[in-house]
């Protein structure tokens, strides 16, 4: 690419190799800066201020960010330790019946909890919020072992679909993402998108990343191998760790600050998941085996320096 030349603001070339990737025509593509771009357009387009929108937490915070900064009101369904994680969707749909929500979000495979919802569920959501857009936000997908396609949902108007290939992609520092969704509503998040958004740079990065498919079948063989080997790991230590399906996995070790400093003072970095309200978290993201092995043979004596409780799995 051309550093001196403005980029395409159309983003023609990328959004032709995903529609041909999802089977869908270009115009139902919108590459973005990063898919948290992308989310801070969605309430912005799709609702007015006052109206409501419900998240299934714990989960990513710029839903919600996105969402108050647009004046909509937030409810947020949380999952809990005791149930795996996993959501009552019967809460869930009763608190969807209370509130009408205009927008709700929901990240597959979740962050930070790694709980991955299946279509039949995904779709009594729809079901059971009739004026609603799905936010469906599938930035850790690439990395589920069988993934369920959800582009035709996309294409029925109420969904709008999340990609980040900064994830499966290892473009983190470009910021590159998209969503899939319905022509029309393309059209009204495009509205609100600055010009030139997605830079040249990253087009191009994005363009080399879908050329290369053998990168993420190798990707998505180490990710598996290395949540395996975290897992058996920790829960070997007598932590309680989440089920996920996802490139990470969510442990309990009493305090995650005061953990994540342990670890970082021996050159490792955890994600301290206090932000999603879950204080005595961490998320270790599944890197290459060595990279794991050391981590691991560092947590013990991170912890107990840390003065860190170690809850026993159940």
């Amino acid at each position: 690419f051309d550093p001196s030349a403005y980029p395409d603001p159309e983003c023609r070339a990328l959004r032709d190799a995903l529609a041909r990737l999802h089977g869908v025509d270009s115009t139902c593509v919108l590459p973005g800066n990063g898919s948290t771009e992308l989310i801070h357009l969605i309430p912005r387009a799709l609702a007015r201020p006052g109206e409501y929108a419900v998240a299934l937490g714990p989960t990513f915070g710029e839903y919600e960010a996105a969402c108050r900064l647009a004046g909509l009101k937030v409810v947020e369904v949380r999952a809990t330790r005791e149930k795996g994680f996993q959501w009552d969707m019967d809460e869930v749909c009763h608190v969807l019946a209370e509130e009408s929500p205009v927008l709700l979000f929901l990240c597959n495979p979740n962050n930070p909890t790694g709980v991955y919802l299946d279509r039949r569920a995904v779709l009594r959501l729809l079901d059971a919020a009739p004026d609603a857009t799905l936010v469906l936000d599938e930035a850790y997908a690439p990395f589920v072992a069988a993934p369920w396609a959800s582009s035709d949902l996309a294409a029925s108007g109420r969904v709008v679909v999340l990609r980040s290939m900064t994830k499966d992609g290892a473009l983190a520092g470009l910021r590159l993402g998209y969503a899939l969704a319905r022509e029309d509503v393309v059209q009204r998040l495009r509205a609100f998108q600055p010009s030139w958004s997605v830079n040249a740079a990253a087009q191009a990065a994005g363009l080399a990343a879908l050329a290369d498919a053998d990168h993420l079948t190798r990707a998505r063989a180490e990710v598996r191998r290395a949540v395996a080997y975290l897992r058996e790991a920790l829960l070997e230590m007598g932590l309680y760790v989440a089920p996920s399906l996802a490139n990470f996995v969510l442990v309990e070790v009493g305090d995650a600050p005061a953990a994540r400093l342990a670890l970082l003072r021996r050159g490792l970095c955890v994600r301290d998941c206090t932000s999603f309200g879950l204080p005595s978290f961490i998320r270790i993201g599944a890197r290459r085996l060595p990279d794991c092995q050391r981590l691991m043979a560092a947590l013990p004596d991170a912890l107990g320096r840390g003065g860190v409780a170690v809850s026993h799995h159940g």
